[in-house]
């Protein structure tokens, strides 16, 4: 007897996840659910998510509520007789006449370690935070965000050449193989939910673009941890204070090095980086770019502009 599921999401991450229950002969998809398609592009031409490309290919109906609280929506959902759905970065908090409605309820796939980093970007927020790990969590979901029972979880260590992109992949894939360890012991009645510690929550709120900015009075390893946290998106950037008008730069790479200055200014240029000062210690400057031009390493960079120890980055 296969076990009839509909599937939530919306961006890349939970293409693994869908990619996986479609390959699991113990499911069947009877549809999917996700984001309604977005302007994109400088003539804002209707873009599909990830999540709809993949399921039309696959030939599995799609619904696309503009509110997941929608009645028509609803119903559409209770005439697929789902017996579980699985959520995996869908993008709307669901209401309680959905979490209701399928026999196993609705499982989660989240990209922390809950009770840590709940919310939009937990993925961003391990790094900026300068955690030594993180992982997947599957939670039975509630009426709250990111609330639920736990079902079971997998760690992953973060290594200093990760970027939110890296380990966005990695959990990607970790997810998906722990969601189907996970449903068969749940439908089974193997594994029970269980409370999150109440201690330890946090919160990891949606990135924003200005989040992107280098704070040169902070310590060197606090923007390291930034340029990677936000790698491919925002991206961290900084202005390289000159005439007539500062310079916008996108920073790619770095590295933490020994230095100490007025924060922001520059104290060495070299082959092996442009190192500047920091609140604490200094960041070595690895790969660069320049607005509109392209991603160069710093001594390609250095080749093209007179940079010297003195010249300053704006401070905040």
């Amino acid at each position: 007897m296969t076990l009839r599921i509909i599937f939530m999401g919306t961006p890349e991450l939970s293409c693994a996840s869908l990619r996986a229950l479609l390959a699991a002969p113990a499911f069947q998809l009877v549809g999917v659910v996700t984001q309604p398609d977005k302007p994109k592009g400088r003539d804002l031409k209707l873009q599909p998510s990830p999540v709809k490309e993949l399921a039309i290919r696959q030939g599995l109906p799609v619904l696309q509520p503009e509110r997941a609280r929608n009645e028509d929506f609803i119903e559409q959902v209770r005439v697929l007789q789902p017996e579980l759905i699985a959520v995996a970065a869908y993008g709307q908090i669901l209401p309680r006449n959905i979490l209701d409605l399928p026999r196993f309820g609705c499982i989660n796939v989240h990209t922390s370690l809950l009770p840590k980093y709940r919310g939009a970007a937990p993925i961003q927020w391990a790094i900026l935070n300068d955690e030594a790990e993180t992982g997947v969590t599957i939670m039975k979901m509630d009426a709250g965000l990111d609330t639920g029972g736990i079902l079971s979880q997998e760690k992953t260590p973060i290594g200093p050449e990760d970027t939110s992109e890296t380990l966005h992949d990695r959990l990607s894939d970790i997810g998906a193989r722990l969601l189907l360890r996970t449903i068969p012991d749940y439908v089974a009645g193997a594994v029970e939910s269980k409370p999150q510690p109440a201690d330890g929550a946090t919160y990891a709120p949606k990135i924003k673009k200005e989040d992107g900015r280098l704070d040169w009075t902070q310590p060197a390893r606090a923007l390291w941890n930034r340029v990677r946290g936000l790698t491919p998106w925002p991206g961290a950037f900084t202005y390289l204070l000159g005439r007539p008008q500062p310079m916008l730069l996108k920073i790619w790479r770095a590295d933490v090095a020994p230095g100490s200055g007025t924060p922001g200014e520059i104290l060495d240029t070299s082959k092996t980086g442009i190192i500047v000062a920091c609140g604490s210690d200094a960041l070595r400057i690895l790969v660069v770019q320049s607005e509109g031009g392209r991603r160069l390493q710093a001594h390609e960079f250095l080749a093209g502009h007179q940079l010297r120890p003195g010249q300053r980055f704006a401070g905040q």
